[in-house]
């Protein structure tokens, strides 16, 4: 029986960009994590820690979608290679200011540049997009890359956190930075399966956000994002309180390992319900799973909870994620799929925040509290903006929805 996963590598060049790909982007899952725990220790304070990352996160989120904009107008080399050198060297400086004990307010500018980092995500899922739109391998390929999102978060926290505990503080950033530096040039120099730029005519439309169905997705996944977010401090915050910072780190893998597992599972599914109607039952699923960190008290229980509430998270991205592909034209998918990624950077960047302060004022475990009130959140979104990801496919995108 045919492989559905090996034959979506059988177009050549595919195996190098998904892999050069899984490497940039390793670094996403390491710097928020890495910031909170490599200024945890050197400052003591969640508080500042949180927000810090935050920063990052939420320019991040902000300005990816310009660049991902600028990349479908130029060129994915043309573009990524200054964007990428930008923040390679703001993150540079964001080690040396706590490594010299620089004022706080650096931490907060070398943070904000570093934000530049393309979303490369959405660079390898516009890559896949442009070999097979309009066929089921299409939805093969969002799950496998899905898939690697979760291995990078789960190999993305393991490394950073125990670089940053069993070495120096530093360690696990300064791992990310060199990997993205090597990862996007890796990814760059594949230049076969670069998708075509396409005349600025062609994108004359307007922002990809300007669509009711990248809204939605939007703010549903900054909801999702939320909820990572507040993993990320949480858990490292209530093992610490458990007597186990470094079980911080599994506890972590465990909850993108949970994903991975259904994620692989749901890649080889051709399910007849509706794409939207896929998505609500998934984020209904990751609503009711934010509820058992709450009470648990200990870290295997604690390890338990995540790997559960892991489970939804990929079916949630395969589902958003191809859903953009076939509501938004061409022209503008990288920034549509951009879009997406930036709903998830910005809620990292509400639930560091939000989760960091918590935990300073009342405790580490009463963190998770943030994890259920974005699931509410996600859950009125999707339900509320169903509609609008019933809507015919996009343009050009029309044969996707066959």
């Amino acid at each position: 029986m045919a492989n559905p996963y090996v034959d979506i590598f059988r177009v050549p060049g595919a195996a190098a960009f998904s892999a050069a790909g899984f490497l940039a982007r390793l670094p996403f899952a390491m710097v928020t994590v890495g910031i909170v725990t490599m200024l945890s220790q050197t400052t003591g304070s969640y508080g500042l820690a949180g927000a810090v990352a935050a920063t990052f996160a939420v320019t991040n989120s902000l300005v990816s979608p310009a660049v991902s904009r600028f990349v479908d107008r130029h060129g994915q080399a043309r573009v990524l290679i200054p964007a990428t050198a930008i923040s390679v060297a703001a993150f540079a400086g964001l080690l040396a200011s706590t490594r010299l004990g620089g004022p706080e307010w650096l931490l907060f500018v070398f943070a904000l540049v570093a934000g530049l980092m393309p979303s490369m995500a959405a660079m390898v899922r516009a890559r896949w997009t442009e070999i097979y739109r309009g066929t089921p391998s299409l939805h093969t390929a969002f799950a496998f890359e899905s898939v690697l999102d979760e291995v990078t978060y789960m190999v993305g926290s393991v490394v950073s956190i125990g670089l940053s505990l069993s070495l120096f503080p530093e360690a696990g950033p300064l791992a990310a930075t060199i990997i993205l530096a090597v990862g996007t040039a890796l990814f760059v120099a594949q230049r076969s399966t670069e998708p075509p730029v396409h005349p600025v005519a062609t994108t004359a439309g307007g922002s990809a956000i300007r669509i009711p169905s990248v809204r939605t997705i939007a703010i549903t996944l900054g909801a999702i994002g939320t909820i990572f977010g507040t993993a990320e401090v949480s858990v490292i915050a209530y093992s610490e309180a458990l007597g186990d910072k470094g079980a911080a780190s599994f506890v972590l893998a465990g909850y993108a390992f949970g994903s991975l597992l259904v994620g692989v599972v749901y890649g080889l599914l051709r399910l007849r319900m509706p794409l939207s109607r896929q998505l609500l039952v998934a984020v209904g699923i990751v609503t009711l799973t934010t509820i058992p960190p709450l009470l648990v008290d200990s870290i295997p229980a604690l390890g338990l909870a995540l790997f559960l509430a892991g489970a939804a998270i990929s079916p949630t991205f395969i589902a958003a994620f191809g859903l953009i592909e076939r509501l938004v034209p061409s022209a503008s998918l990288t920034e549509g799929i951009t879009w997406g990624m930036t709903g998830i950077g910005l809620g990292l960047a509400v639930g560091s925040i939000g989760s960091g302060f918590v935990i300073d004022t009342f405790g580490a475990q009463n963190g998770f509290w943030i994890s259920v009130a974005a699931g509410v959140v996600a859950l009125a979104t999707i339900t509320i903006g169903l509609r609008t990801l019933e809507a015919p496919a996009a343009g050009d995108n029309a044969a996707a929805v066959a």
